[in-house]
């Protein structure tokens, strides 16, 4: 494990007038992929103050009215226990019986019964206090609790508590208890803490800054409370260029790339604030190439969003998408197995096949039930060597999840955390020989293909290499120094013959050897 923890990391930000992407890659290997639109509402962790619109009994929950076209969803056990505590403040707030928004004299109520009813401790029409905890998707409005709390760097602030708690993956137990001390003489009364993994090893300064910050905002989403109409946001989780570098920030960034000179000074600022000594990484990138061009981001989204993604040595993933789940299917492709036993490749492909199903995972942050058909291995010791490593490839994802041992059919159950919507890129294109079928796959993966049958034919010991191919695509394949060709050669001292056909659709291509 240590070795992923080595890894390089960079970030590249891509500015236009309508989004934000980012693109987090792992040694150039792009493993997330986010967007921000300038229209973006009811993100996880925004704070809005909204109205109860119908109490649902038999569900003993209530939907809300936030502003979505779609009610949201509040279960009982979502209400948090101090409850009570929290709708009678909002309540002073706006009857101006608080002047000042610290909780240090504030007399809390009792906890709501664990086991109750909706109905006894929320009326329709009553304003309601209320944090997003998962973001509307298909048909369904946001999901959403009233246990408020401010998610910072390094701490998560909880208002009406007193507990502090820590990451269960700090293990040191002599940190666990330096923190606690520490976190513990600085958290205001009537306040909770939740202490996050990467506050290990931090100085209280940066602590106690980052929990100043948080109360901050606290006294900030209070004073909107009081002038707010229902329902609105009355507390943005922040910009989603900082809740990103928040969450994807730590010691292994070599690089964070931005397009947009605004946009740089900001992250350059955020990242002065949590990470001082990582300043300089922050770069504002100025050539008249795009971003994603230069950096091959363009082409990994085009070989990864698809229903096929390719693997080495022509293994593939088939991923399809219904409404009660994912449905991933491992192939082995046209490899040869002539070197290894039959039992040996399929473990092989196997092993390849889950590193690239958690990057799949991340990449698209997909979410709820998916089930993986891997290829079958018959030796109990194998299915365990897959499932081991499955989860060791899934340690660095954040979002929750849960990864089931291989069935008797030979397939493995994951449940991972959804909280958004599915990233969904579309990655085919009109189909330019306009036959039967209106779209083709995009032709920049025509490269990727070739390439990989090209490694495969150089494997079986092939040695004189014909490749009969459309005038357009073999011209781009002898363009340019070093051009795709040339680099086949260097990789595998073999000059390949390219012959244009005019015969040939824009997308076929066929190898002839002896």
């Amino acid at each position: 494990m240590q070795k992923n923890n080595e890894m390089n990391k960079e970030l590249l930000i891509r500015s236009s007038s309508d989004n934000i992407d980012f693109a987090l890659l792992k040694d150039k290997k792009l493993i997330e992929f986010h967007k921000d639109s300038n229209n973006t509402k009811f993100l996880v962790g925004d704070i809005y103050l909204a109205k109860i619109r119908k109490i649902m009994p038999a569900l003993n929950a209530a939907f809300i009215n936030v502003g979505y076209k779609k009610d949201a969803f509040l279960h009982y056990h979502d209400l948090g226990p101090k409850f009570s505590t929290l709708k009678s403040f909002v309540k002073d707030i706006h009857s101006e019986k608080i002047k000042n928004f610290s909780l240090t004299n504030y007399k809390f109520s009792d906890d709501i019964n664990k086991d109750g009813s909706i109905s006894d401790v929320i009326n329709t029409n009553e304003p309601i206090l209320i944090q997003i905890v998962k973001e509307p998707i298909s048909t369904k409005g946001p999901r959403v609790t009233s246990e408020i709390s401010f998610a910072g760097r390094f701490l998560v602030l909880v208002p009406f508590s007193s507990r502090i708690s820590i990451s269960q993956k700090i293990e040191d137990s002599k940190e666990k208890d330096r923190l606690k001390r520490l976190v513990k003489s600085i958290t205001p009364k009537g306040f909770g803490v939740i202490i996050r993994t990467v506050a290990k090893n931090k100085k209280v300064a940066e602590l106690d800054r980052d929990l100043q910050n948080l109360y901050g905002r606290w006294i900030a989403m209070c004073k909107k409370i009081k002038k707010a109409n229902m329902p609105s946001k009355v507390m943005d989780e922040m910009t989603f260029s900082s809740k990103i570098l928040r969450d994807l920030f730590d010691e292994n960034f070599t690089s964070i790339l931005v397009n947009d000179e605004a946009l740089h000074i900001q992250i350059k600022d955020y990242v002065q604030k949590i990470a001082p000594k990582k300043e300089s990484i922050v770069k504002l990138y100025k050539s008249n190439v795009p971003i994603f061009e230069k950096f091959g981001i363009e082409r990994q989204i085009k070989t990864s969003f698809g229903k096929n993604v390719s693997m080495i040595k022509g293994s593939y993933l088939v991923i399809e998408h219904t409404e009660a789940l994912h449905v991933i299917d491992v192939n082995s492709g046209n490899r040869s197995f002539s070197q290894k036993s039959q039992e040996d490749s399929a473990l092989e492909v196997n092993l390849n096949a889950a590193s690239e199903i958690a990057r799949q995972l991340r990449l698209r942050d997909m979410g709820g039930i998916i089930v993986v058909d891997f290829i079958d291995q018959n030796k109990a010791e194998n299915r365990r060597k897959l499932f081991n490593h499955l989860k060791s490839e899934m340690q660095e994802d954040r979002a929750k999840h849960k990864i089931l041992p291989p069935s008797k059919f030979g397939l493995i159950q994951i449940t991972r955390q959804r909280v958004r919507p599915e990233m969904k890129i579309k990655t085919r294109e009109a189909n330019p020989s306009n036959t039967k079928h209106n779209e083709v796959e995009a032709p920049i993966i025509l490269i990727n293909k070739l390439t990989q049958e090209l490694d495969e034919l150089v494997r079986k010991g092939k040695v004189d290499i014909q490749l009969n191919i459309h005038p357009f695509i073999a011209a781009f394949l002898e363009k340019g120094y070093p051009s795709i060709r040339l680099k086949w050669y260097f990789k595998h001292k073999k000059w390949v013959k390219i012959i244009p056909r005019d015969a040939y659709k824009y997308l076929e291509y066929k190898f002839k050897v002896e």
